[in-house]
């Protein structure tokens, strides 16, 4: 059984930068005064703490009444993961440590949504797999945090497919797990590094993931496969196994973009939480896509989301990726005479 979790496919646009002199650079990237950067730090991590107690004690409620049969499995995940949002987002709003600005798309042409092959009523969500890029370990509360914003009250909540080593972590643990996530099991090679899955766990996760689609939820996958320490130069090598997962459940792809989150907590354990700025962004492109080939949808994620990551706002004429245009365009350029090969 090949998911195809491995980068196959081509990575123009992706960043190999070595980290090395990432803390050099972050020197030189301070947005923030110093005093004003320590008592945003302050504020980050009173925000964990609170989240720390927050959770278990909010969540307590509905593992009791599921331990005592007095609600469903996927009542009590659903449960729980409005649980985490509400605390995330009302935590957020007592501790505001961060400027986070959620960038709607209110002009969308219909039109573009192509490639569906949807006939369900519009106000009736599509069952779809959504993909966003990795930059901070806040990322999974900023987008608990800003769900509702983001994609709207008619929305159907996401299970995230997570490293299960996170488990590690016993918050983590207890909301993950309370919130029917995922887990996928891969070894800690580190960021920049290759991941290595354990295949015998792709069996589980099909199977997670189609009961989850019937549960109600809809899936969030991250393709780099592990934390960004560079958003600034573009992605991670992006993995292809959202698109196979995609083809296989028949379901379209939609993406988010987070950018500025390194910011405040740096995937580089050297830097960490050396605070170097406030300001977040993050988006959603709600147009789904039933992608041709692994290979469209790596550059469709490289050139949308890449670009979002790392300027905080969207490539223009982003639509494009998603009716197919810019695609058919980079095939025709490569097919031309004397046309670089971009595939490598």
């Amino acid at each position: 059984m090949n998911l195809s979790f491995q980068d196959t496919t081509s990575n123009a646009g992706s960043t190999s930068t070595s980290t090395s002199s990432i803390p050099d650079k972050i020197e030189k990237q301070q947005e923030i005064g110093r005093a004003k950067a320590f008592f945003t730090k302050i504020g980050m991590m009173s925000y964990i703490a609170s989240m720390c107690i927050a959770l278990p004690l909010t969540l307590l409620p509905t593992a009791l009444l599921h331990k005592a049969g007095l609600i469903s499995t996927n009542k009590k995940e659903h449960l729980s993961l409005r649980t985490g949002q509400f605390c995330s987002r009302w935590l957020m709003r007592i501790i505001p440590f961060a400027n986070v600005q959620v960038i709607k798309k209110s002009n969308i042409n219909s039109n573009t949504q192509i490639n569906n092959n949807n006939n369900n009523n519009n106000n009736i969500p599509e069952p779809s797999i959504w993909v966003c890029n990795h930059i901070s370990m806040l990322d999974v509360f900023v987008l608990l945090a800003k769900d509702k914003t983001l994609r709207g009250k008619n929305k159907r909540p996401i299970k995230i497919v997570y490293w299960k080593d996170l488990e590690k972590n016993p918050v983590t643990k207890i909301l993950f797990k309370m919130s029917g996530f995922i887990p996928v099991k891969m070894a800690d090679n580190g960021n920049g590094k290759a991941n290595a899955y354990d295949t015998s766990s792709f069996r589980l996760l099909l199977k997670s993931i189609k009961q989850a689609f019937k549960d109600g939820f809809d899936i969030g996958i991250l393709p780099e496969g592990q934390l960004n320490p560079t958003p600034e130069n573009g992605l991670q090598p992006v993995f292809s196994g959202a698109y196979t997962l995609a083809k296989m459940s028949r379901r379209p792809i939609k993406m988010m973009g987070l950018h500025g989150l390194h910011k405040l907590w740096h995937p580089d354990e050297n830097i960490g939480m050396k605070v170097t700025g406030r300001k977040v962004s993050i988006t959603a492109y709600p147009i789904g896509r039933r992608f041709e080939s692994g290979e469209e949808f790596v550059n469709a994620f490289q050139n949308v989301v890449g670009y979002f990551g790392a300027h905080g706002t969207d490539l223009p004429n982003w639509e494009r990726w998603f009716d197919g245009t810019e695609w058919k365009n980079l095939q025709r350029h490569n097919r031309a005479p004397g046309a670089a090969d971009t595939s490598n």
